[in-house]
Formats: structure tokens, C-alpha cells, sequence
């Protein structure tokens, strides 16, 4: 019986594992790391040129340089420095030598555990143990000489040792070239969800230099879709995805503006196809993550709805357990469809209108403006990416069926 019973167990193991390792889709699991660094930074044109500005000059041997990157979750700003820092160091192989190392201040959220961090990279068998601040910092400021490097330093996530030891450890690093007879040994970059300049006593601002301030926003649908396309490419096997599911990844990240939600939606609608043995991604795989993934779409906007916004996106959701999208120019006919169905009489264009920038602003759906050929005008495509289209037509109905019986 207990052979019989492993046997079974076996048995049943091999079936549920069999897909693991197939790669059907997914081809690159590296790809969809948060830590993964592309070969190009994309969507951040502007940023790559306003960071290689600030350091400007940093191939004399005598500069250091100073920058302070800001923005909210998911708004490429660890991608940016990770990407720079690693093509300055290619860029400056033949005329300095530019030593980088990183340090999340999460992790490490103390001064003396930043500067054993950074101690341990430079040289990982020299003892940091029973050194105080200033030894270690001589020794830092010793081990780069004697290697004849430039080290570009990047505390991330720089608050959280902000909050918990205060910036002296940030003023001793700015002055750690002082009374030497070369300067330029190090460059301090600091990235931050907050704006830390708020924080910082005036002798550290002044030797950042209040200017050296980089703001990232949230992505807008233009990135998030380059960003999509990129990992798309990198990631998953070719001829796996369309154009057209890509487009609606980036249009279920939009409303939140973070590159790493359209990373997350990408290979969890990857997994979801992978796991009913298909080798191409659809619409519905985009929309089963992404209803699990927090937006700014809540159910309760649903209630709030008037009865025949309500009536417009059933017909929306119909036509899109059909077509990949809905044009502006259809939504009326399907209107009207659905008004005759519920015996109610059709509003008006602009009430329409009204009606779909409403359920657009509120993130129920998706509207994207395309131009029609040269000179030809532009007509909209809307979608629902955050959810399946049966499943929000699902909970419109009876929404639908109590505002009648008023």
C-alpha cells in the first residue's frame, strides 16, 4: 500500500511539474528581474542626457561629480543609474579608471554597515571589523588611490539612512578628497522615492549643489510601451506575442505610470498561456494578471456610474470578447444595441461622449488616439485591460438591473 501510494505520488508530481522547464514562452527568466539592467535604457532619452550633463567633465582626473535622482516607485531611476554607470565606465576605458559600486540603503541602513559595504567591494579581504568611521574612510579613500580609480558611489533608497542616522556619514564622503594632493576620488549619486534635499543640512547641500537634482515622473504610455516591447524581445520566445497585447500591457501599467507593474503583467500573462500549454500570449492572459495586480480601477467607481454609461460598456464589453479593441466610431452602434435590448431610449452624442471620458478617467477603460493615415484625422481605441470583458459586463448587470427598478 505504501508502494502504491508513491508510486501515485510520483506519479502526480510529474504531472503537475511537467511544464516547468518547457519554456513555451518565456525564454530569458533573467529578463523580468527587477535588478536586471537592459543593454539600453529605454524611455528615459531625456534623463540619459541630464545625468551625462551633470557629469560633464568627468574624464579629468582631477573631478568628482554629485547628483541626486528622485521619483516614484517604478519610475526607472535605479535602471537609469545602474545603465550609466555601467556605459560611463565603457566609455572611459582607455582614459580613467571608474570603479562603481551600489549600496541599498534598505539593506544597509546604517553609516558604518554603508562603509563596510563599501570597504568589502573595493577589497574583499580587508578586515572591517574592529575599525572605527574614520579608519575605514582613510582606508576607502587609500584603496582607490592605490588602484588609481575614480570610485562613482550610489547610495539607494538614500532616505532610509537619512531617517536612521542623519547625512554625516553623506557630508564625510563629500569631503573625503580634502587635504589631499590630487582630488577626484569619488562621485556620489543618491536615489531617492522622497525629495531628500528637504532633509539635508545646508553644508551637505552645498556641496551637492542644489541643481544637481534629477526629477523622474511616472512613465507615460509611450515608455511603458518601449520598455514592454524590450523585454517582450529580450524574454520570450519569437513570434510568441502581437503588437497589439503589448499595447494593452503598457495600457493596464498606464494609469500608474510603473515600468515595473508592465514588467510584472508581461511574464505573469506569459506564465498564465504557459500553463494552458499555449506558445502565444492573448488579450485574456494581459487581463487575468492585471486584474490581480492593485490600479486606480475600484469597483465601487462601478456603483457611481449612471445607468446608461452603464448600458455603453456593455456594449464595449461584448465587442471586446470579440475584437482586440473598440473604436469611438463603433461605441454608438453598440449603444445603441444594447439600449434597445433594455428598452431605453439612447442619449445623445455628446451625453455619450461624456459618458466614455468619464469611465476613461476613472480607469474602467482604456482609450488610445491613433492617427489615420497622413492627414486623415484620428480616431480612438478603447480597451479593458485591468480585467476580462465578460467579467466586468458580469458586474455591470445587475448594477444595470437595480438602477432600472428605481
Amino acid at each position: 500500500m505504501f508502494n502504491n501510494d508513491g508510486q501515485l505520488a510520483n506519479m502526480n508530481m510529474a504531472d503537475y511539474l511537467e511544464r516547468i522547464g518547457t519554456g513555451l514562452i518565456l525564454s530569458n527568466h533573467d529578463v523580468f528581474n527587477f535588478d536586471f539592467v537592459p543593454p539600453s535604457l529605454v524611455g528615459r532619452n531625456e534623463a540619459q542626457r541630464k545625468i551625462a550633463s551633470l557629469f560633464s567633465g568627468i574624464e579629468n582626473h582631477s573631478k568628482s561629480c554629485r547628483a541626486v535622482i528622485t521619483g516614484p516607485v517604478g519610475s526607472g531611476k535605479t535602471a537609469l543609474v545602474k545603465t550609466f554607470c555601467r556605459d560611463i565606465t565603457r566609455h572611459l576605458n582607455d582614459i580613467r579608471e571608474i570603479r562603481t559600486i551600489h549600496v541599498n540603503c534598505r539593506n544597509a541602513n546604517t553609516a558604518s554597515s554603508i562603509v563596510q559595504r563599501i570597504v568589502q567591494s573595493l577589497d574583499p579581504g580587508h578586515p572591517d571589523r574592529g575599525l572605527g568611521m574614520g579608519e575605514l574612510l582613510t582606508s576607502i579613500r587609500r584603496m582607490i588611490r592605490r588602484q588609481q580609480a575614480h570610485l562613482i558611489l550610489t547610495l539607494d533608497e538614500v532616505d532610509h539612512l537619512l531617517r536612521r542616522s542623519g547625512d554625516d556619514l553623506l557630508y564625510k564622503l563629500l569631503r573625503i578628497d580634502e587635504d589631499q594632493s590630487e582630488t577626484g576620488t569619488l562621485s556620489l549619486i543618491l536615489i531617492s522615492q522622497e525629495q531628500i534635499l528637504d532633509f539635508l543640512e545646508t553644508a551637505v547641500i552645498s556641496r551637492i549643489g542644489g541643481s544637481h537634482h534629477l526629477k523622474l515622473h511616472g512613465y507615460t504610455y509611450d515608455g511603458l510601451i518601449e520598455i514592454v516591447k524590450q523585454r517582450a524581445e529580450l524574454g520570450l520566445k519569437k513570434g510568441s506575442f502581437s503588437h497589439s497585447t503589448l499595447q494593452l500591457i503598457a495600457e493596464a501599467a498606464e494609469p500608474s505610470g510603473d515600468a515595473r507593474q508592465v514588467i510584472e503583467i508581461l511574464e505573469g500573462a506569459a506564465k498564465c498561456a504557459e500553463e494552458e500549454g499555449r506558445t502565444h500570449l492573448n488579450d485574456s492572459d494581459v487581463q487575468r494578471t492585471a486584474s490581480n495586480i492593485p490600479s486606480q480601477f475600484h469597483e465601487p467607481q462601478l456603483e457611481s456610474l449612471p445607468l446608461h454609461a452603464c448600458l455603453m460598456l456593455i456594449g464595449i464589453c461584448r465587442r471586446l470578447k470579440k475584437e482586440e479593441s473598440v473604436t469611438s466610431g463603433e461605441i454608438e452602434k453598440l449603444y445603441h444595441v444594447v439600449c434597445e435590448e433594455f428598452e431605453e431610449k439612447p442619449k445623445g452624442y455628446t451625453t455619450l461622449w461624456k459618458y466614455t471620458k468619464k469611465a476613461s478617467d476613472s480607469g474602467i477603460i482604456f482609450t488610445r488616439t491613433d492617427h489615420i493615415g497622413e492627414g486623415r484625422g484620428r480616431t480612438q481605441h478603447i480597451t479593458i485591460p485591468h480585467m476580462l470583458p465578460k467579467d466586468l459586463e458580469e458586474k455591470i448587470l445587475p448594477i444595470i438591473n437595480k438602477l432600472k427598478r428605481k
